[in-house]
């Protein structure tokens, strides 16, 4: 306490009172700071660096720079991430890997570090990868550049403005490709730009990494799985299907009902997505349909799936032949009895075992392949004037057959062709005649439904009310038939 004999009151005042100017900025201060708005500092700030995807400014140790010469988008992420999501970037970014190329010769900058002291400086390596675009024909893929550490953190070639490279414009983009949402990568785009599809590839990849969802069409089916197959290509380039397959399927999986229709459209096309996507959803509806429609998706297939997948599909459509032997026997081996319980011959009952005859007779022409030709096949003309042959006939598929047979009533052997048939003997047709052989018609029917019902079983995920298939969709995909899981 500081004391002057002139005033007992003013020892008092100054033992107490702080200087004005403090006193008030501090009111001002804490008044500041309790109405203060709250400041997001989503999407970066103009006080202090990025420190979010895609650019983490003070973590970052791995840049990626994708460049066409007309536009760039650059990325600094991290070791850790990349290497535990893509196992290119595992083997690029090993130590293993930066011990095989050797060590770098002094530098400047190894100069300037040895005249710093000793304890002030914390060296960041920083790892560069730089897309090359390669020639027409190949796909543009990352390589690893060499990149010296700063005295303060990151390297002298990010330091340094990108050197951009004009690279010839790509052919146009195939059927049902669509401009991407570019607004993830921070850049202006071009919509005319050949190579936006590839920036917004690798713009995906990338937000995949960091539990980004990836921009993939949300309307158009259609282009969303060009989008997804895409996206599932560069994963495979870079070992990153395990991370990439699942958003992909999440994706897919939210058009529900469309998504199947899409895929009885183009099942060849699905089966390899759903493969490289791992997705158990859209492979098994995808197989069932190519199994039924087996050999006509071969060509799709044969040379562009695993061995694996070619296999199990060989061997469902193997299991389906087999049953379908099983309830061919028992189709051919129906009959009809008598009153008495004694099987219809043509010598007891010649009517009943004309109706017999006659559905076996039906039966036997649209189960068995047509005839080869004997002469050669008709020639049709061409634009150009000359003959050319005619397209070979679909493949015989007798599912639509056993779809028939599984559903009975008039949708084969009806009342006219009963009529015709009868009429070749017209010393037994008669209104009376008719009507009982129809009903014994109807009767062979029935028993036919019965037996081809392991044929009817459906094992697929689209409505089927809304129209039927001309093929059989009973092949069923057990748990362990998934060819990823051996």
């Amino acid at each position: 306490m500081v004391s002057y004999p002139d005033s007992q009151g003013a020892e008092r005042s100054l033992a107490i009172r702080r200087p004005p100017s403090v006193t008030s900025h501090s009111s001002r201060a804490s008044t500041v700071r309790r109405h203060r708005p709250h400041r997001s500092h989503f999407g970066g700030s103009s006080y202090q660096p990025q420190n979010e995807f895609p650019v983490f400014t003070h973590t970052g140790d791995v840049e990626i720079l994708i460049s066409n010469g007309r536009k760039e988008q650059r990325y600094l992420l991290h070791k850790l991430i990349l290497a535990q999501c893509s196992g290119f970037f595992e083997a690029g970014l090993s130590d293993e890997w930066a011990t095989a190329g050797g060590s770098s010769a002094p530098n400047a900058s190894s100069a300037a570090l040895a005249r710093v002291p000793h304890g002030a400086l914390q060296e960041k390596k920083v790892w560069k990868y730089e897309l090359d675009w390669g020639r027409d024909d190949e796909l543009p893929m990352l390589i690893q550049k060499k990149a010296q550490p700063t005295l303060f953190g990151g390297d002298t070639a990010a330091s340094q403005p990108p050197v951009l490279r004009n690279k010839p414009p790509a052919p146009q983009a195939g059927f049902f490709r669509s401009m991407a949402n570019f607004s993830s990568l921070h850049v202006p785009t071009t919509p005319s730009d050949p190579d936006d599809d590839t920036f917004r590839d690798y713009d995906n990849l990338l937000r995949v990494f960091y539990n980004y969802p990836p921009a993939l069409d949300p309307v158009n089916i259609a282009n969303a799985y060009v989008e997804c197959k895409s996206l599932l290509q560069i994963g495979d380039m870079y070992d990153a299907l395990d991370v990439i397959g699942p958003r992909v399927d999440h994706h897919l999986l939210r058009f529900q009902g469309r998504l199947w229709k899409q895929i009885a459209k183009y099942p060849p096309s699905y089966l390899k997505l759903g493969y490289m996507a791992r997705s158990k959803a859209i492979f098994s509806e995808a197989m069932v349909h190519v199994v039924g429609q087996w050999p006509q998706g071969m060509n799709q297939l044969r040379g562009q799936v695993a061995e694996s997948v070619l296999e199990l599909v060989e061997d469902k459509v193997d299991e389906m032949d087999e049953l379908k032997a099983k309830v061919e026997v028992k189709l051919f081996r129906l009959t009809l009895t008598t009153s008495r319980g004694e099987r219809v011959t043509p010598s007891n009952n010649w009517l009943e075992w004309m109706a017999i005859s006659l559905f076996r007779q039906w039966l036997a022409e649209n189960t068995t392949p047509p005839p080869a030709p004997i002469l050669k096949s008709p020639r049709q003309p061409s634009r150009n004037g000359e003959n050319a042959p005619l397209p070979p006939p679909p493949p015989f598929n007798t599912g639509r057959i056993f779809k028939l047979l599984g559903t009975g009533g008039s949708s084969y052997l009806g009342h006219d062709e009963c009529k015709r048939f009868l009429k070749l003997s017209p010393e037994h047709y008669n209104r009376d005649n008719l009507k009982r052989f129809e009903r014994r018609i109807e009767e062979i029917k029935n028993k036919a439904k019965d037996a081809v019902k392991p044929l009817m079983r459906n094992f697929l995920e689209l409505d089927l009310r809304e129209g039927g298939l001309p093929y059989l969709t009973c092949t069923r995909i057990d748990p362990q038939d998934f060819p990823w899981d051996e």
